[in-house]
């Protein structure tokens, strides 16, 4: 033995020895030992912290990170010695049996350790840790791999036609033929070597393709840059303990061993996971000081922060004052996804019914790029999720993300629902239903012996698009054709519903004037890089990215009298929209709805409560979805009922609040009236 390896082992038992992984090694054992079972392979699990090992011993710390087959050989026979020593396995023979797997808790913040799969050349060596960030696109069903196995002389005379001399154990890159073949052959007498089946130790295995974290800009939709990359997918290889750590439209950082690996003619780079993380925000998201000054000057009234945010929110888009409705829609959407490690809320679909596609499209485009997490769904791909088999032979099946999945905790625009498929749009409205898509996967066409199913939660809202005509337009075909309800055509009835919010946007609604956007483009064609609104309107894109982060992180806890309010306002419409053919026109889910709305609109507004004055905003959205579906009721909702004056100015915003302020009262009432067993609260005048 070298003196240096032998320096080497004494400083890995020192190590140890001072982590309490000598203790925790020496209880392994007891349980291997009390078994009374004789093993092929004995495998323990060893977590290593890089920083404390190499300040022990600088020499053992480079060689854990840059060279682990032969850290993983030091600690084997380190622990090999200690088991013969100390007599904790008894059934032990031989150090080939002794199966060590070093789990690293963490690597370098050095750039030397983070392996970048979009920049060549990479530079990289093989067979040392790296840390890669991605996102999981595709993951595989769990099957089974040989971890050990015990191989024998097929001479009776050799001495190695017993005893425990050849044992094979899966090192790290290894595929399954590296581990187990029958073209083995003796050392001592060059006979064929045979394996010990009863012997054969197997694992679970798991294989996720992962794609780099810079390729979700293109996934939202947003042009490459000039540098012109090139985004390719990778597998990770996830073995015994690491299964299912990893879930379907999350990221990661992935800790490992990158390795080349042929299927046949083609060679690809996978990588072997050693240790996962979630991915974190490096900073924890806050607002600018224009965004606090704008706060404070608005607190005489719960509505203007959020009515000054929409008003300009989209600049570069459509002039201020324009689509405010469905600006506003668009950030209470946003508001309502959540970040890594929050509880899931409640989701908040958007179905437009436009005569403008152009603009809509061009505004929600926008507003996908504010979120980390936002799909545009193309027409050529599957919006939930495929099953194709493995390409790296294993004839594993493998089940590939669509849209919806890869927007978790975000946004996913489908775009024109009649260019979407008949099968796709039934299952849509299934998901829509119950936020969770199940994939069936046929055992006879994958090799397995029973058929299985997969299910993945769908966390995302959905925005859609459909055509809309005014039923007046067909009012001599339709004779039962309400007034102000609008024909969403190319959408099935029961998908439409489905729907938190159906919003009717068209160039002839006074809030979407043609002339208004035609000026506006106009203006940004001639004052390119100039200012076109005054100083305080002038909001970039990255301060409302900064602004809904920080919302979307808040709790907003509901008073009794929001909840009073909704309730009420749900149960009189139940009542009063109840059709003796087809029942009550307002679905259960509203409730739903209306709760989410109003913590969006109080989170947007940066309040901890969700104040009736939210409610209010609420329910004037979906009173004007409802009306976009089946027509006015008493409450007779106008559809720029929430923006009732096209600026926003301090007379505009005052005369908004008198406005709001009435339509409360009128709700209160709508409420007494048709839902007389909810108490409502009401202001003393």
């Amino acid at each position: 033995m070298a003196p240096e390896d032998l320096a080497l082992k004494e400083m890995a038992l020192i190590y140890l020895d001072r982590t309490g992984g000598l203790h925790k090694f020496i209880s392994d054992c007891k349980q291997y030992n009390d078994s009374k079972q004789c093993y092929a392979v004995y495998r323990f699990i060893i977590h290593v912290n890089p920083a404390d090992l190499t300040e022990l011993d600088a020499r053992l710390g480079n060689c854990v990170l840059h060279q682990p087959i032969r850290a993983t050989c030091l600690f084997q026979s380190v622990c090999f010695t200690s088991i013969k020593v100390l007599s904790l396995i008894s059934q032990l023979q031989t150090e080939n049996q002794v199966n060590v797997v070093l789990k690293l808790t963490h690597l370098p913040p050095l750039s030397s350790y983070s392996l970048n799969l979009c920049q060549f050349p990479r530079g990289y060596q093989l067979l040392r840790y790296y840390t890669v960030e991605g996102l999981v696109i595709a993951v595989t069903t769990v099957t089974k791999y040989t971890q050990g196995a015990r191989f024998l002389c097929s001479e009776s005379s050799c001495p190695f036609s017993i005893g425990f001399r050849y044992i094979r154990v899966h090192t790290v890159g290894a595929t399954e033929s590296a581990t187990v073949r029958n073209d083995f052959t003796c050392t001592l007498c060059n006979s064929t070597l045979k394996e010990d089946v009863k012997f054969r130790v197997l694992g679970d295995k798991q294989l996720i393709e992962m794609i780099d974290a810079s390729a979700l800009d293109v996934i939202k939709g947003n042009q490459v840059n000039k540098s012109h990359s090139r985004y390719q997918s990778y597998t990770v290889f996830l073995r015994d303990e690491l299964l299912n750590k990893m879930k379907m439209g999350n990221r990661y950082y992935v800790t490992g061993i990158p390795t080349h690996v042929y299927s046949g003619s083609q060679l690809t780079l996978c990588m072997e996971a050693n240790s996962i993380q979630p991915w974190i925000a490096n900073d924890p998201p806050s607002i600018n000081e224009n965004f606090k000054y704008l706060l404070s000057v608005t607190m005489s009234s719960p509505w203007r922060f959020a009515a000054v945010l929409v008003d300009n929110f989209a600049s570069q888009i459509v002039p201020s004052g324009t689509c405010n409705i469905l600006k506003l829609s668009l950030l209470l959407s946003l508001v309502q996804t959540c970040n890594i490690g929050k509880q899931s809320v409640e989701h908040l679909d958007l179905l437009i019914a436009t005569s403008d596609p152009i603009t809509v499209d061009r505004l929600l485009m926008y507003s996908l790029s504010l979120v980390p997490f936002g799909v545009r769904h193309l027409p050529s791909y599957e919006i939930f999720a495929t099953v194709s088999k493995d390409e790296h032979g294993t004839g594993t099946a493998k089940v590939q993300a669509g849209s919806a999945l890869l927007a978790k905790r975000g946004a996913c625009y489908i775009g024109d629902l009649h260019s979407v498929k008949k099968e796709a749009l039934q299952l849509l409205q299934t998901v829509l239903e119950t936020r969770s898509i199940t994939v069936f996967i046929s055992g006879k066409k994958f090799g397995e012996d029973v058929d299985q199913q997969m299910t993945f939660p769908v966390e995302c809202n959905f925005w859609a698009l459909a055509e809309a005509n005014t039923h007046i337009k067909k009012a001599v075909q339709q004779e039962d054709a309400v007034i102000g309800s609008v024909n969403f055509s190319s959408v099935p009835a029961t998908l439409a519903d489905g729907f938190g919010l159906r919003i009717y946007c068209s160039e002839s609604s006074n809030y979407h004037c043609p002339m208004r956007l035609i000026r506006h483009k106009l203006n940004q064609a001639m004052q390119q890089n100039k200012p076109l609104y005054p100083a305080p309107q002038q909001i970039t894109t990255k301060d409302y990215e900064e602004l809904l982060a920080f919302a979307r992180n808040q709790e907003a806890a509901l008073t009794i009298k929001a909840e009073r309010l909704i309730q009420g306002y749900y149960t009189a419409s139940r009542r009063l929209r109840t059709d003796s053919v087809h029942g009550s026109k307002i679905s259960p889910l509203a409730l739903k709805t209306l709760m989410s709305l109003s913590e969006a609109h109080a989170k947007l507004s940066l309040r901890h409560k969700i104040l009736e004055q939210d409610a209010v905003i609420a329910i004037l959205l979906y009173e004007i979805s409802i009306t976009a579906r089946h027509g006015a009721s008493v409450l007779c909702v106008a559809p720029n009922a929430v923006f009732p004056l096209d600026q926003c100015d301090e007379y505009s915003l005052n005369q908004r609040d008198i406005y709001l302020a009435q339509f409360y009262h009128q709700l209160l009432q709508f409420c007494s009236t048709y839902a007389p067993g909810i108490s409502v609260h009401y202001t003393e005048e």
